[in-house]
Parts: C-alpha cells; structure tokens; sequence
C-alpha cells in the first residue's frame, strides 16, 4: 500500500464511518475502495469489517445520551446479535474465496434494493402489526430478525446499517434518533464478534486496516452530528448510486 492508496482508504473509511451514523450503508464505499486498491474480495470483506468497527464506536459514544434510555431494549437484543454474527462469521471463514467472488457483486446489489425499498418494508410491516405494543415490549419477530441480520452482517457487512435501522423503524416506533442510535450499538456488537473472528482467523489486510479505523472512527463520531441535522433522502441515493456502479464494475471484472 503506497502514500496515495493509503490516502484514498482513510478517505473512504472516513465517509463510510460518517455515512454509516447518518443512515448505514457505509460499507457500499468503503468496500469498492479496498477492491479498487487491488484486495482479494473476500480479504477485503474480511479488512473493511475490522477497519469499520472503530467507527461504530465512535457513532455510539456521540449517540450516549439517546442509549442511555434503551437499556431494556439493548440487554434484550444484545443475544441475538451475538449469536447471529457468530453464525455469520462461521459461515464467511468457511466460503472458498472463488464463491465469494461470485456472490459480492449481487450481496452489494441486495443492499443497494434495501435502500430503495426501506419505506416500502416498514409500511408494509406496520400494515401486518409486527410492532412493539409498548415502550418497553420487543417483539418476538425482532429477536429472529436481529439474529438473520447479525448473521448477514458478520458475513457481509454491506447494508447492514440499513437493514437493521428499518427493521427497528417498523417494529420498534420510536424517535428517529433513537432509533439510529440503537441500530449503531446493534452493529458495533455485531461487528465486534465478526472483528474477533476474523482477526484471529481471518485473511485480514492490517495496513489498511489501521488506516482505514482511523477514518472510519473520526467520520463514524463526526457523523452524528450531521445526521442530527441531516435529510437521509439524497444521501441515500449517492449511495444506492455508487453501490451499483461498483457492482456493475465487479461484474464486468
């Protein structure tokens, strides 16, 4: 890794982490980068979930205060989380580099159609009543779903933030806020238990890592702020947008 590719993966993590506290999907960037950089797929799948852990973090701790009344709701989803991603990266490890070859391009494009139907997916969940009955009350459908998606994010972390920012919006209504900050814990731990496995088992580039953490905290911590402030709508098409070319260009590769 020279000066200049160094440069432009701190620059990509630094986005991905502030695109990923504003509305998820960070991922669909800094990803494309690490394969733009010349990264084996699954390495670079493997280096972008270590390299965007930090910047989880750093969303997590701008978003204390909003956590600090979801105690109840983090203790319960908490299991789920970690059994899922558990599963996740069991699955990641086993995948021959080949099938994961084949398999990016379209994960990138399933996430990128999760954006687009995000408000399609919670009208129609609020229509079919898979939501809390309280404050306090976490649907059983939201334990199993925070499993599947802790399994997705653990073996591919694209979209995540997405998924599981919708999933919370249909069955937990709730202050938008609130549920972004949840979502960004849900990812850290899920994260966490992916990061654990792939360092001690994983084909982890370090170098771009590091430089890639360093971005990824900054943007992840920076990005509250924005996202307080912020409509997701065209952030949210950049990215769908970027996510496709990129998809496009592995397919053609």
């Amino acid at each position: 890794m020279d000066v200049l590719q160094g440069a432009a993966l701190f620059a990509a993590a630094f986005i991905a982490g502030a695109i990923n506290a504003v509305a998820g999907g960070g991922s669909l960037v800094s990803f494309p980068a690490l394969l733009a950089a010349g990264y084996p797929s699954k390495a670079a799948n493997v280096t972008n979930s270590v390299a965007m852990w930090p910047g989880y973090v750093g969303g997590s701790y701008g978003y204390r205060s909003e956590l600090s009344r979801q105690q109840r709701r983090i203790a319960l989803l908490a299991m789920p989380s970690i059994l899922g991603a558990i599963a996740g990266s069991i699955i990641l490890l086993q995948t021959p580099e080949s099938a994961f070859d084949q398999l990016a391009p379209f994960l990138i494009v399933f996430a990128c159609l999760v954006m687009v139907l995000q408000d399609r997916i919670a009208r129609w969940a609020q229509a079919h009543r898979l939501v809390a009955r309280s404050r306090d009350h976490v649907p059983a459908a939201l334990h199993v779903s925070i499993f599947v998606l802790a399994m997705y994010g653990a073996y591919f972390g694209a979209g995540l933030g997405i998924l599981t920012l919708a999933v919370l919006g249909i069955m937990l209504p709730d202050d938008l806020q609130h549920s972004n900050a949840l979502k960004g814990l849900l990812s850290a731990l899920i994260n966490l238990i992916a990061v654990v496995a792939f360092v001690a088992f994983g084909p982890v580039r370090w170098a771009p890592a590091i430089v890639m953490a360093a971005g990824a905290l900054i943007g992840g911590y920076l990005g509250v702020g924005v996202a307080r402030r912020l409509g997701k709508r065209g952030l949210r098409t950049a990215v769908i947008v970027y996510g496709l070319l990129s998809a496009a260009v592995m397919l053609i590769r």
